[in-house]
């Protein structure tokens, strides 16, 4: 039997860190023999040896051969280490059979327990040039059930038995027999009553508990659709398959009722038009009860044409006339109405979606519309503030303008919103990875419109309207350094429950290990492989001199079935070309959104916007603040740098000042605003400050956002000053990196001007000049502002002062 050569799939391994989770000797077991022999043998072909030709680059000999078999038997040394002596260990050795079609539990890397799966077919290699018996690779096919703590966090929740399963439609991997730990139970019988439907307890089940699992339906776990499911029935069909079906693995496979994609456009018929009037669904639906293929023709609806050469097979009662007669020419007669329909053989019967996943298909069947906006959460922390104030306007209005209020309207963004989205959603609809770069200055609401659009794709996901995926937010100034992205996102990944177990007590080393092995691993990570969004956010703070962080996470989403996409949002547009090399900037071969700054008419709708919902719930609210003066500080925002957040702080300002006297906020205000926030004593003088000691003030403004403390040691503030040397100066700026005494003349000028305050007594002295505290004496706010003002966008992006 000859096998059609295959064109193997590539997948991206340039640059990648790979630490295989399969290596070729751990196919090789010595404490596994078969016990049986062989039930089929064919030549090799790619999907029987992929695992390895992936993971280690491995060849077939020439004349090499697959030999399928039905059971394997495994010897375990039980005996403790403590316990010596030859008789002591034969007495403890354990004797295990595994055969085609067995339950079993497998050692997966992503989850803290066994995983559940059924042994779909097992074989080795054979023949071959250099072929030895005893290094004869033995594969194991394993087909997944998946528990309901390996299915995405963000997904419609539906109640579940104890020990719970699904079947999965075609999820398999292929692992070495060491990875099955022991045999497990399958039932359609619940353990306990339906009444007692509840979440599962891994940790405090019994060991019976742990090896007894119910199974009533299959799922396809991409999309969150669940089927109607008979496993014994399934079972016994598979088992019953030919040698080649179950040394492929397919008769495991779930064949499902799919909604056609088109409408039919044969023509109709008297008989089914008659069926239609009578109200008779038994022959509309016999197609879709015997389970025909949707391309293939509706024998039963079309008419038949038969050869008049098959009528001589089928005895007729007629007599047979033998006079002689010529020979007419055969020819094909249509019948209308047929009386009986060759028989045809019936598969298994398709499996039917459940109510709830039939409405679910409904849904998403809709067509979406092209710009989505999402209407207002009423149930979030900044509405049920609002509700709470007095009915004092100017107080509703000063709440409103606050740069730290978040409504979800998001006006002059509809664009990049559903865009952005529309992208997310398809990534997810594909079950594929990748990644979307979203760039601007700062105030133009780039966090504030992924933050509205992760909302929106949790609801559709809540609500079976979309795929449901996991959500990991990394904030570059909020972690202490790079590496620690990698604990976040494997936290995410590997299911760990951070609210009750807390944060993963392993090293950013490690953290990268197992994320390498998740992602290269594909199906043979385990069944709880499914969609993750994460939110980079500040990726300018996480850049390093590597690189290794961003190209890592700009890496993933390109390997084969990795389903991981990366929303990467900087404040600056030319990030990649600046300071990535080329090898992370080839990753980027993604969407790339670029948020312009807001102009006067983008920015006077904002302000409007939030005074309007100031006045929500009120009874003839007066007017706090007048368009004129909206329109001037727009005017004066949008000259300079387009920042929301600014007019945002300027209209908030205005209406603190005539809060008062109970008036309107003017043009003349809004200048009063202006100038005073131009004219602080702590604008002058930064203003009069060097350019190093504007650095300086600038690096301790970093290392107080990454390490969320005030106090910062003066050897981070070093390395930082060093850093920024190179980002913040410009042509004219000199760009020589300063000695540490000359860094220590720039801290002596600002703490003599109380700028900054160093750690001083008995015991800072006896510390290393490195390790002594030092902490900023100014307000934080005045000093980004005045900074970012003073320095342009360069200086805003490094500061953080993100949208």
């Amino acid at each position: 039997m000859e096998s059609t050569p295959v064109t193997p799939s590539r997948r991206s391994k340039r640059f990648q860190p790979l630490v295989t989770p399969v290596k070729t000797d751990a196919f090789v077991d010595k404490s596994v023999i078969w016990t049986d022999p062989p039930c089929y043998i064919r030549p090799t072909v790619y999907e029987d040896y992929q695992v390895l030709q992936e993971d280690e680059g491995w060849q077939p000999e020439p004349g090499m051969q697959t030999a399928f078999r039905k059971s394997f038997k495994r010897t375990k040394n039980t005996a403790p280490a403590s316990r010596k002596g030859l008789s002591a260990r034969r007495s403890a050795v354990q004797t295990e059979t595994f055969e085609v079609g067995d339950t079993v539990l497998v050692k997966t890397q992503s989850t803290k327990h066994p995983s559940v799966g059924v042994i779909a077919s097992m074989w080795e290699f054979q023949g071959g040039d250099d072929w030895e018996d005893d290094n004869s690779q033995m594969m194991v096919r394993v087909h997944w059930f998946q528990h309901p703590s390996e299915l995405p966090r963000i997904r419609a929740k539906r109640e579940h038995f104890e020990n719970e399963v699904y079947f999965t439609l075609a999820s398999q991997a292929i692992l070495p027999p060491s990875c099955i730990l022991s045999h497990c139970t399958i039932s359609e019988v619940p353990n306990t009553a339906p009444t007692a439907r509840k979440r599962s307890n891994w940790i405090t089940a019994t060991p019976e508990e742990k090896t007894n699992f119910y199974c009533r339906l299959a799922i396809e776990s991409r999309s969150n659709i669940y089927y109607d499911f008979h496993w014994a029935i399934h079972k016994q069909q598979a088992l019953a398959s030919s040698n080649e079906d179950l040394a492929n693995g397919t008769c495991w496979h779930v064949a499902v009722e799919t909604t056609p994609s088109r409408q039919r456009t044969k023509k109709r018929t008297k008989l089914q038009d008659i069926a239609e009037e009578s109200g008779d669904d038994s022959v509309r639906d016999r197609d879709y009860e015997n389970d025909e293929p949707p391309s293939e023709p509706d024998d039963h609806l079309i008419p038949s044409v038969i050869d008049d050469a098959s009528d001589s097979e089928t005895p007729l009662s007629a007599p047979i006339d033998e006079v002689p007669k010529t020979p007419s020419r055969k020819r094909k007669r249509t019948i209308t109405t047929p009386k009986s329909t060759p028989s045809k053989k019936r598969g298994p019967k398709l499996a039917a979606p459940t109510p709830h996943s039939k409405a679910a298909l409904r849904k998403r069947s809709r067509k979406a519309p092209a710009v989505r906006v999402p209407p207002p959460n009423l149930t979030q922390e900044h509405y049920n503030q609002l509700q709470n104030l007095p009915p004092d306007s100017w107080l509703r209005a000063m709440h409103v303008l606050h740069v730290a209020a978040r409504p979800d309207v998001l006006p002059c963004r509809e664009e990049e919103y559903s865009r952005v989205l529309r992208t997310v959603e398809e990534l997810l609809e594909e079950g594929s990875g990748g990644c979307v770069y979203i760039s601007g200055v700062p105030g133009t609401g780039k966090t504030a419109t992924v933050h509205a659009i992760i909302r929106e794709l949790k609801r559709m996901a809540e609500n079976n309207e979309t795929n449901p995926f996991t959500y990991v937010e990394i904030n570059g100034l909020r972690i202490p350094e790079p590496s620690a992205a990698y604990n976040l996102l494997w936290e995410t990944v590997s299911g760990h429950d951070v609210a009750s177990d807390g944060h993963l007590k392993a090293s950013a080393k490690e953290s990268l290990k197992q994320l390498t092995k998740h992602f290269s691993a594909g199906a043979r990570a385990g069944p709880a492989g499914h969609a993750c969004v994460v939110l980079m956010d500040e990726l300018d703070q996480l850049v390093t001199a590597k690189q290794d962080v961003v190209y890592n996470f700009f890496n993933w989403p390109t390997i084969a079935g990795s389903k991981l996409v990366v929303i990467a949002v900087a404040n600056t547009m030319d990030l990649p070309e600046r300071v990535m090399t080329g090898r992370v900037r080839s990753r980027l071969g993604m969407i790339r959104i670029n948020f312009q700054p807001y102009t006067t008419q983008q920015l006077e709708k904002i302000v409007h916007a939030r005074l309007k919902d100031a006045k929500e719930g009120l009874e003839e609210p007066p007017d706090v603040m007048n368009a004129d003066g909206v329109k001037f500080a727009a005017m004066k925002v949008s000259s300079i740098s387009g920042d929301a957040r600014r007019v945002l702080d300027i209209c908030r300002r205005a209406v603190e000042l005539v809060h008062p006297k109970r008036r309107a906020a003017r043009t003349e205000d809004v200048k009063e605003v202006i100038k005073v926030l131009q004219n602080s004593p702590t604008a002058a003088y930064l203003r009069d400050c060097s350019l190093h000691e504007r650095i300086m003030l600038a690096s301790l403004l970093r290392c107080i956002k990454r390490e969320g403390v005030e106090e910062i040691k003066w050897g981070e503030i070093e390395n930082q000053h060093i850093v920024y040397v190179e980002v913040l100066t410009s042509e004219g700026d000199p760009s020589r990196k300063p000695t540490p005494e000359e860094l220590g003349l720039v801290l002596d000028s600002l703490v003599a001007s109380r700028a900054m305050i160093v750690e001083d007594g008995v015991n800072a002295v006896r510390k290393p000049p490195r390790d002594r505290k030092v902490i900023l004496n100014l307000e934080q706010t005045e000093v980004e502002r005045v900074l970012s003002e003073v320095g342009g966008r360069s200086w805003a992006t490094a500061l953080g002062v993100g949208a």
